[in-house]
């Protein structure tokens, strides 16, 4: 595959990463702190897309089976871009209603954020099926690091240009902004789509899809990787959970403005990319992934602490930072987890246990969402006091990144056949979906 094609499959992952921005980076902080919608509300409909993330695995077999027009996965892609992009757009109507009127706009919720959902699994599973088909075994490593590395930048542009864009905030601003964004992202789908799947392609023989089921039995059957899969569901849920909260947590314990908590994405994006480039090229050298992975959560859970005191003892000067240390574990964190789950795969089972780690990361994201929303309500209800309540998430974070590198201590990595070195481009692609 020449790096012209590599560059145009990736514009697809940045189109998908755009919404992600918009929704997660500005729109769930609209919502919690300047409409006053419950956490817990906002967090049932952002965690949509993952809890659609079985349908990926219906979804690839029958684009595989059913080709449109003599295309595998172009149509598939469009289909699915198309409704990503209109339920993106709808969604800051669906929330200015649900603060007006609960019922009517949570049925508008649903049906934006649940279209937004379901693009999102019908477009990324058809268009990573589509780099596979693209490229040989040999090239697929290197073809979604390009991906990935055009999607975490892209974060950080699309979180500063959006940002900028909302000052001064107003109703009409937001819309627009979505709108453009909207129309930005299908232009970028329609320049990296059209004419990048040949017509006809010779198929060859399908490799077998893992189903959920038989990769969770996988785990299940073997004491070390139950371990693993269960350090991996408590690491992430730490991690990840408080991906709708440090927008809203900015402006409510620091009174940051729409602009100022949209660059939070970009800033906590860039240390993660920052650091996945220092363990790549230097500290995967010094140490091992498991050493790594240490480090990575240690670094995580400094970061959830600063985080945390910042607002309990209104030491605004710590929440930035925090953010900043935080990423920067999480790159760490996630490039050596990945790492790991490789060398913990028996050669016989690999697409059974890469499986598991999407069952964990899918799970993770819903699991993490909808206790850090839910705790936030409950804790800012019950002692009145919302700083108490976002506080209170990423404490329990911290705890559960503690009691998670306590069980990745106990993991033999060894007793495992199918270890090797990963390589930098390796770790890159592993982390795509992360």
């Amino acid at each position: 595959m020449s790096i012209f094609t590599n560059i145009r499959l990736g514009l697809l992952h940045v189109a998908i990463a755009i919404t992600f921005v918009a929704i997660n980076g500005v729109l769930n902080r609209i919502m919690i702190a300047d409409l006053g919608i419950w956490a817990t509300v906002v967090v049932i409909l952002v965690v949509i897309p993952y809890v659609l993330s079985p349908m990926q695995v219906w979804v690839g077999q029958y684009s595989d089976e059913n080709p449109i027009f003599g295309y595998r996965r172009s149509p598939y892609i469009l289909v699915g871009m198309l409704m990503t992009f209109t339920g993106m757009v709808l969604t800051p109507h669906a929330a200015l209603l649900l603060a007006e009127n609960f019922a009517a706009g949570f049925g508008l919720g649903l049906v934006a954020f649940g279209m937004w959902g379901i693009g999102y699994n019908l477009a990324v599973v058809s268009y990573l099926s589509l780099a596979s088909d693209l490229s040989d075994e040999g090239q697929r490593s290197r073809t979604i690091a390009v991906m990935w590395f055009m999607m975490i930048v892209s974060i950080i542009i699309s979180a500063i240009v959006i940002g900028r864009s909302l000052e001064p905030y107003s109703n009409a601003q937001l819309f627009m902004t979505f709108r453009v964004a909207a129309g930005v992202g299908i232009g970028l789908t329609l320049l990296g789509l059209v004419g990048l799947e040949p017509r006809y392609v010779a198929k060859a023989e399908t490799e077998q899809r893992i189903t959920q089921k038989e990769s969770i039995s996988a785990v299940i059957n073997n004491p070390q990787a139950r371990i693993f899969f269960v350090y991996l569901i408590l690491m992430l849920v730490a991690i990840l959970g408080q991906d709708v909260l440090l927008e809203p947590y900015g402006a409510h314990a620091f009174n940051m403005t729409v602009e100022e908590t949209t660059q939070l994405t970009a800033l906590w994006g860039g240390m993660t990319l920052v650091s996945l480039l220092l363990y790549g090229f230097v500290l995967n050298r010094f140490m091992s992934k498991k050493t790594g992975a240490m480090l990575g959560g240690v670094i995580a859970t400094l970061g959830l602490l600063a985080i945390a005191l910042s607002g309990m003892g209104g030491y605004a000067g710590m929440f930035q930072p925090g953010i900043a240390i935080l990423g920067f574990g999480t790159g760490i964190a996630t490039s050596t987890n990945l790492g790991l789950m490789l060398d913990m795969t028996t050669t016989a089972q690999a697409g059974l246990f890469i499986g598991a780690w999407g069952v964990a990361d899918a799970a993770s994201r819903g699991i993490g969402m909808l206790l850090g929303g839910t705790v936030r309500d409950l804790v800012t209800f019950a002692f009145d006091n919302v700083t108490l309540g976002y506080t209170s998430v990423f404490m329990i974070e911290a705890v559960f990144l503690v009691i998670s590198m306590s069980l990745l201590a106990q993991i033999d990595v060894s007793e495992f056949r199918n270890q090797h070195e990963t390589s930098f481009v390796e770790l890159a692609a592993l982390s795509a979906d992360a």
